[in-house]
């Protein structure tokens, strides 16, 4: 039984209860005033109150009001044709004629609302069209109605209706106070789970910034041909796994915010080159074959790289798993341009086991795979396809299926896109030329390997690096040197960023501090603007955008 149920069954029940109890007095006043058949009509309406109550109690809500209706508004009219017009005992009848708005749910029992307001209308109307003469023409002296009966009636009718809205503010006040309490609850679990997550982005990422790191500076001591498509795979498969890590982190944020887009000028061309050589020893192992199928004549467009490829990864990923012969072809097609805009196509087909047609719209649903067998066939989270859906959509487009089980599947989308000039894509690619050349930087990270892989990209820029292993040294070394700029890790021993932040401010309002930060969680970014730090960039971070952050920092 709902919550919703209990407050109702105890309201019929209460309800019920008190009625017996004003049924049994207005029997007594009756027999006083010597209005015997009336008496003996309280005193049969007294048991069917008290079944009511013991029907409520027994769960059988709706036999239960009807019963309490019935006897109620056929009660009220006997009493008001025995004692006439001057006793008002018809007014009692204004707090059946709203009880059922109370006692019933307007959205499914609208029909008893009706009948049972309805019910009150008609009797009421009845008495005055029959002049009270409904059940009985030997009414009560009009002076004793009067005198006895219509204070009483006003007084019952006062009361009912007083004990009513105060008896359903108290509940409704419990039950508010309950949901109040609930919702602090799960704020704190919805806090409790940012807590973690943000904790698990910090100690996977910090490696994972490491591997790209070192990636990067391997790529940049001039590798010979054949390791640079080696250099590349590894910072490609960094990417991917960071990808992976983003899929959890992604799923968690979409439960609050919309994903954001960050466009910038692409050639889509060269950036799923490396694609097929991350995918194929996977299709290598399961025998299967992997495809592009990519127009020569792709133009440059302003796209969010990373999101469009997270899209084709976690389709491509999926492909592979579920295909055990043939092939996974990717394909992206120009549909044609206007108005300095494209239309994109892209598909990712496979002759895989299939989705079943009505099984297709459940593969959206996060943690959720086509059936129980699939998912202990072939593992995974559940969390690509929902991921791609969001990403897709945040992208002004919707992601299609197209499947037949035994057969394999179709996956495809359409993006309206910018076009891009080729000054503004070499923009992109070209690495700026960076002044940083004397300039001191305070590294402030606990993590060696990533202290060794920062240094050699800040010392390649010719910046004087130092670095202090914990926010406590960092605020000693900042009170007895002059630095450009710090570069602040959040999560380290002694002291953490947040803290070692402030308390640099307030001594020093005017040294740029930027967090390195592994948590993408706007709570996090929140907490470091509101500890005095100037920006944040994201770890694993890329080398351009650091250098660009840190000399954005220094020069304003």
């Amino acid at each position: 039984m709902t919550e919703f149920s209990r407050r109702r069954v105890q309201l019929v029940l209460t309800l019920s209860l008190l009625t017996t109890i004003i049924s049994f007095v207005w029997f007594l006043i009756a027999r006083s005033l010597d209005m015997h058949e009336l008496s003996v009509y309280l005193i049969a309406a007294t048991p069917f109150f008290i079944l009511s109550a013991i029907i409520s109690k027994m769960g059988n809500l709706t036999l239960a009001r009807c019963i309490y209706l019935i006897i109620f508004n056929l009660g009220v009219a006997l009493t008001s044709s025995f004692v006439g017009k001057a006793g008002s005992a018809e007014f009692i009848l204004l707090f059946s004629m709203g009880l059922p708005f109370l006692w019933f749910s307007f959205r499914r029992e609208k029909p008893h609302i009706v009948l049972f307001s309805g019910l009150s209308l008609i009797f009421w109307f009845l008495l005055y069209f029959t002049n009270f003469d409904l059940f009985t023409t030997d009414h009560m002296d009009v002076e004793m109605a009067g005198l006895y009966i219509y204070p009483l009636s006003i007084l019952t009718t006062i009361f009912l209706v007083t004990f009513q809205l105060i008896y359903f503010s108290f509940i409704n006040n419990g039950f508010y106070s309950k949901i109040h309490h609930q919702r602090e609850e799960a704020i704190e679990e919805s806090n409790a789970k940012s807590k973690f997550l943000s904790m698990m982005s910090h100690e996977i990422r910090t490696p994972l910034n490491a591997i790209t790191g070192l990636s990067h500076i391997l790529g940049d001591t001039n590798p010979r041909e054949d390791q640079k498509e080696n250099i590349d795979a590894l910072n490609y498969s960094g990417k991917i796994l960071l990808n992976l890590l983003n899929n959890v982190l992604d799923f968690s944020k979409m439960e609050s915010t919309k994903i954001e887009l960050d466009p910038i000028p692409t050639n889509i061309m060269a950036a799923v080159r490396q694609i097929k050589k991350i995918h194929e020893p996977s299709c290598l192992r399961k025998g299967i074959q992997m495809d592009l199928e990519i127009d020569e004549d792709l133009p440059n467009v302003w796209l969010d790289i990373v999101r469009f490829n997270q899209v084709i990864n976690n389709l491509i990923s999926n492909a592979i798993k579920f295909t055990d012969q043939g092939r996974v072809i990717l394909k992206i097609v120009n549909h044609g341009e206007f108005d300095g805009k494209v239309i994109i196509g892209t598909e990712i087909e496979d002759t895989g086991i299939g989705i079943p047609f009505e099984l297709q719209e459940k593969i959206w649903q996060a943690f959720t795979q086509a059936s129980s067998s699939t998912n202990r066939l072939y593992g995974g989270t559940g969390l690509g396809l929902p991921i791609v859906k969001n990403i897709v959509e945040a992208m002004g487009s919707t992601v299609k299926v197209e499947s037949k089980s035994g057969v394999g599947s179709r996956f495809y989308f359409n993006l309206e896109l910018k076009l891009a000039s080729s000054i503004e894509l070499e923009q992109t690619i070209n690495k700026k030329v960076h002044d940083l050349k004397g300039k001191k930087i305070l590294l402030v990270e606990d993590n060696l390997i990533n202290v060794m892989v920062a240094k050699q990209i800040l010392e390649k820029a010719n910046l004087n690096v130092e670095v202090a292993y914990n926010g406590q040294n960092a605020v000693d070394m900042v009170k007895e040197n002059d630095y450009d700029a710090v570069l602040m890790d959040i999560q380290m021993p002694v002291m953490d960023g947040y803290t070692a932040s402030r308390e640099i401010r307030k001594f020093n309002t005017s040294i740029p501090i930027m967090a390195l930060s592994a948590s993408v969680f706007l709570e996090v970014k929140n907490k470091i603007m509101q500890s005095g730090m100037n920006g944040f960039i994201f770890k694993p971070f890329d080398p351009e955008d650091l250098l660009n952050k840190i000399e954005e920092a220094i020069s304003t």
